[in-house]
């Protein structure tokens, strides 16, 4: 119900990482979402991910790094962006000594951010 191009951002933060792999199939990104969700975004709109569950944090890297209409913003993990709100469970994953990941990818295509290469 979202029109294409319509998104400046889409932030999903700590979406629950079903660790048993019997359980990967409920997790939220996987292929399909993403590719739904790339189309949604307007060229330069950002799909920001943060996670503290490294396992998913290097997968999600991996599936958006293969997303054509997608880019990545950093070398690998981004910094966490000072704008980003802390959540309960970041605070709690800090206070039980979790890393937590960054993962910021832009959409290809006419922005004035992307350095021409879309």
């Amino acid at each position: 119900m979202v029109p294409a191009g319509s998104l400046a951002a889409i932030h999903i933060f700590f979406p629950d990482p079903w660790p048993k792999k019997r359980h990967h199939k409920r997790r939220l990104l996987q292929r399909a979402f993403v590719e739904l969700a790339a189309t949604r975004l307007e060229p330069g709109g950002v799909l920001h991910v943060a996670t503290d569950w490294r396992e998913y944090a290097d997968e999600v890297l991996a599936l958006l790094a293969q997303t054509r209409a997608l880019r990545n913003t950093a070398q690998g993990f981004a910094p966490r962006p000072a704008w980003r709100p802390e959540t309960k469970f970041e605070r709690r994953g800090r206070r039980l000594g979790h890393g937590v990941w960054d993962i910021v990818f832009e959409k290809r295509g006419e922005s004035r951010r992307e350095d021409g290469d879309g």
